[in-house]
């Protein structure tokens, strides 16, 4: 008898409890980086709130699990630590759901009734890989060309042959180029252009490898600019494409920082 009331109280106290998870999800940071932000923000939760970071290619998902009897308490304190970190990250936030760059630029793209195409070198068709794997993404996404050669930057997408002899395939100038072309043939509203070096050779003393040029189109702006990531040539491709998505994404909300001016020469 007294076993079957111990099971009982444990069941209803099982019962009562609830759980409410909430996310960020935040671009640009290391493992190493984010420890040292994080350890002031995990300091102050309480015991009933555990927190897992998902870190991979710069993109972090931030995921803060809470369970307590009181739901109504339970939600305010989760809706307050989501804030709290949407206000440490808010110019790297990408989204407050469980959802990867694809699927927030493929909502965008929807919510707006836009289009988007990609020129790619180094990342050799992955952004494209990226958007299609979305559900939908038919609606958005006009084509890609993955002009890995010069030739196929020049004779495909329009490419200044003498611009790729003065500055390189791996130049803002190419870049920029790409996009425009790339736009053009698609007839798209928008387009995200890379050429880089990958890896694990090809690099030079002003050009490294993890060197990545980018150019992305919103209707007649072109914004561009330069990153040099670390890596192998996996790690490397990876975090091109999510910059690609991330820069588009923020163009498209008017939260795009313009970087500060590169020579490459």
């Amino acid at each position: 008898m007294e076993y079957s009331k111990a099971m009982g109280k444990d069941k209803k106290t099982k019962e009562q409890e609830h759980r409410e998870t909430r996310h960020v999800v935040i671009y640009g940071y290391t493992k190493e980086e984010l420890s040292n932000l994080m350890k002031h923000f995990e300091a102050q939760l309480p015991d009933f709130v555990k927190i897992t970071i998902d870190n991979s290619n710069l993109v972090t998902n931030i995921t803060l699990t809470g369970v307590n009897s009181g739901l109504e308490l339970l939600r305010f304190q989760m809706n307050k630590y989501q804030q709290n970190l949407h206000d440490i990250f808010s110019e790297e936030l990408v989204t407050t759901e469980d959802k990867s760059p694809a699927q927030v630029l493929g909502e965008l793209l929807l919510e707006r009734e836009l289009t988007v195409s990609s020129a790619e070198s180094c990342t050799g068709g992955n952004i494209a890989h990226k958007i299609v794997q979305i559900p939908g993404s038919s609606a958005y996404f006009l084509g890609s060309v993955v002009s890995y050669s010069n030739d196929v930057k020049a004779d495909i997408l329009g490419v200044s042959r003498s611009d790729i002899d003065r500055h390189g395939a791996v130049s803002r100038e190419v870049a920029e180029q790409m996009a425009r072309g790339v736009k053009k043939i698609m007839r798209s509203n928008c387009a995200i252009a890379t050429t880089g070096i990958a890896g694990p050779e090809g690099g030079s003393r002003f050009k490294p490898v993890g060197t990545v040029w980018f150019a992305v189109m919103y209707n007649d702006r072109i914004v561009s600019e330069c990153i040099k990531f670390e890596g192998d040539r996996n790690t490397v491709i990876e975090s091109a494409t999510n910059h690609g998505l991330v820069m588009l994404i923020n163009i498209l909300r008017n939260n795009y920082t313009v970087q500060e001016e590169i020579n490459d020469e």
